[in-house]
């Protein structure tokens, strides 16, 4: 029976069967997943369609551009300086589901800045339903130039992310530096939650005279258009890569397209 025994175990050697080790019968299967980044790309508009600027090239050229760079970019996040009131249905539904919140410019007596259609004219915020938050909330800055454009803000935030807009003084830089600062101040409060950007026409300019990069803060980066037009992001939120995208003359900024990833 020994002698039967052997031969067996000789002939499965020989066959190339064998038993597996102690250690690769107990060697843990590993669980680990891999969590894909969430990207997020913030698209900075200035549309010029106040009809009062010269930059004003008509409303529909300039309407038809922004649906097309809106649909063509899907940004997640969408800051629109110089917009009129009525423009936030027809850019939400280029950005599909989204929450939107529309602050006006006021004039000294609180009373909104109007487009010449009638409109309330100011910014627009933007975020994909899939990352937005709370209600909108919005206000005026307590540093003015002397003109009769009160200059504003608007954010909302919480949610997967906040995200604010502005359209800073066109008529002071030192102005325009305090305001930034002042809107900068209450995105580091919602830094405390969350990943945070805040994308605008700040009138300021990277190593300019005021110079936009003083407006930075701790936890931030800035990535501009090489122009007025920057995107301040928390450094949570990784950069990818900036684009400018041209409007076609329909304004007189380019579209400002800062991608980035989250998680």
């Amino acid at each position: 029976m020994r002698t039967l025994t052997r031969l067996v175990a000789m002939s499965l050697a020989l066959l190339g069967f064998a038993a597996p080790p102690a250690s690769a019968a107990t060697a843990p299967v590993s669980t680990a997943t891999t969590t894909a980044a969430t990207t997020v790309k913030v698209l900075q508009l200035n549309i010029c369609h106040s009809g009062v600027a010269g930059c004003y090239a008509g409303a529909e050229p300039v309407m038809a551009k922004a649906v097309s760079v809106i649909s063509s970019t899907t940004p997640q996040v969408l800051s629109v300086n110089e917009a009129c009131s009525g423009d936030v249905a027809r850019l939400r539904a280029a950005m599909g589901d989204a929450q939107a919140a529309f602050v006006a410019a006021q004039r000294r007596d609180g009373s909104p800045v109007l487009c010449t259609n009638g409109q309330q004219y100011g910014n627009i915020i933007m975020v994909v339903a899939a990352l937005a938050g709370g209600p909108a909330v919005t206000g005026r800055y307590t540093a003015q130039d002397d003109s009769n454009e009160m200059r504003v803000w608007a954010c909302i935030p919480a949610g997967g992310l906040s995200a604010c807009t502005t359209h800073l003084s066109a008529r002071s830089g030192t102005t325009a530096l305090a305001q930034c600062r002042e809107l900068m101040t209450r995105a580091v409060g919602y830094a405390a939650n969350g990943p945070v950007v805040v994308s605008g026409d700040m009138n300021l300019r990277y190593q300019g005279s005021p110079n936009v990069q003083d407006c930075n803060r701790s936890g931030f980066y800035r990535k501009g258009d090489g122009s007025v037009q920057h995107v301040f992001a928390t450094t949570s939120l990784t950069f990818v890569s900036g684009r400018s995208i041209s409007m076609s003359g329909t304004t007189d900024h380019p579209a400002w397209l800062v991608t980035t990833t989250m998680g």
